[in-house]
């Protein structure tokens, strides 16, 4: 690791999407933060594929977009399917926004993308640096960071923890991560396989063995994502066949050629009590945490993240913090939505009962029928119906 300043506005734990983000907006707002990262190297895997209308619109600014466009596959349809019956198909293309689809981009991609900008505005990220701890007081925030034995202390005036779910910033913060973990587990695995359904749809399929997602992304190859109560750290291509089959259309189903990356994890739904305490504030996983289910957790941070800087960069300049208050207040209930609905899509899609999935299915296929209920399920999965200004 490199010397770190000794002083800095803003420190930035985690070098994420959401770590990225924040760090690259407000040098493009002229700041100059320190970012740091207890990885040796950016992610070299998908992990978050999908893309946002919303998000895309926040990183226009600093001209992440345009870049995240040519790395990733336009998707403008997403189907709710019980095998081969389609309940109902939500398209992005009425959406009121430039980006009128799900843009499916690997998070490697992503991630990538944001460093090279980064870069370009003469910013990098400290690795593989530690937040071992710190101390806030009423004008700054003393930090310990370290690799091994090599401790370095850098005084802040912000610290922000863009540093995932086990946030070592909130953790220390003492601000109460509420909420519990999902039975399942989840599989996620990146494929190429012959798949006779269109590359323009994010299909998801009900069954009585669980759900399972089939997404498109670049290079001919798609994302797989299933519930399972069993399952191994790494699925290979038997199991993930296996899953598909069970679950996936009968009359045109996919046929695995080979896994190109898999992982299997356990899901929590939970929200920080608050995304601020004194002078250190949250962003992204360290914040909320939530079922993958429409694709909403890198998104909801990296919008946390570039929102925060536009309120900081003023912050800096006039000391006036009622901005990071309201900023808090706005994205603590935008986290507390985001909850709320993928929980409601994961126990409406991995509903056990006989009974209760011909009712869902049958309410499903209702809406479906009804245009201005698929609009509005549209603008809410491109999280459009927040309020801030993207500008």
């Amino acid at each position: 690791m490199s010397e770190l300043p000794k002083q800095a506005d803003v420190l930035i734990a985690g070098a994420g999407p959401a770590g990225l983000a924040l760090a690259i907006e407000l040098r493009r707002l002229g700041a100059s933060p320190v970012l740091i990262d207890r990885r040796t190297a950016a992610a070299n895997t998908s992990r978050a594929a999908v893309v946002h209308a919303r998000t895309m619109e926040v990183l226009e600014a600093a001209g992440v977009a345009p870049r995240l466009l040519a790395e990733g596959v336009k998707v403008p349809t997403f189907r709710i399917r019980d095998r081969d019956e389609a309940l109902i198909s939500i398209d992005f293309k009425k959406l009121p926004s430039d980006y009128p689809f799900t843009l499916m981009c690997p998070q490697d991609r992503t991630e990538r993308v944001m460093l090279d900008r980064l870069h370009e505005l003469g910013g990098d990220a400290f690795r593989p640096a530690v937040l071992r701890s710190f101390r806030a007081a009423p004008e700054f925030v003393q930090v310990t960071v370290g690799e091994d034995a090599a401790d370095q202390e850098i005084a802040c005036r912000w610290l922000i923890g863009c540093d995932g779910m086990h946030s070592v910033v909130r953790e220390q913060s003492g601000i109460p991560f509420l909420g519990s973990e999902y039975q399942e587990s989840f599989v996620l695995a990146d494929v190429r396989m012959d798949w006779r359904l269109s590359r323009e749809e994010v299909s998801l399929f009900f069954s009585p063995e669980g759900l399972v997602v089939v997404a498109p992304l670049p290079d001919d190859r798609f994302r797989i994502v299933a519930t399972a109560d069993v399952a191994p750290e790494t699925p290979d291509a038997a199991f993930v066949q296996k899953v598909l089959d069970a679950r996936g259309p009968r009359s045109a189903p996919g046929r695995i050629r080979s896994v190109e990356w898999s992982s299997r994890f356990h899901i929590h739904h939970r929200v920080s009590d608050t995304p601020r305490k004194g002078r250190v504030l949250l962003c992204g996983d360290a914040a909320h945490v939530h079922s993958p289910a429409g694709g909403q957790g890198m998104n909801t941070g990296i919008q946390d993240a570039v929102l925060l800087a536009r309120a900081l960069a003023e912050t800096l300049k006039d000391g006036k913090e009622a901005r990071l208050d309201a900023w808090a207040q706005k994205r603590h209930k935008v986290a507390e939505d985001v909850v709320r609905l993928t929980d409601r899509l994961t126990r409406m899609a991995t509903m056990k009962s006989g009974v209760g999935r011909v009712f869902r299915n049958a309410a499903i296929k209702l809406a479906g029928t009804m245009p201005a209920v698929r609009d509005a399920i549209a603008f809410r999965l491109a999280e459009l119906n927040t309020d801030e200004d993207a500008s």
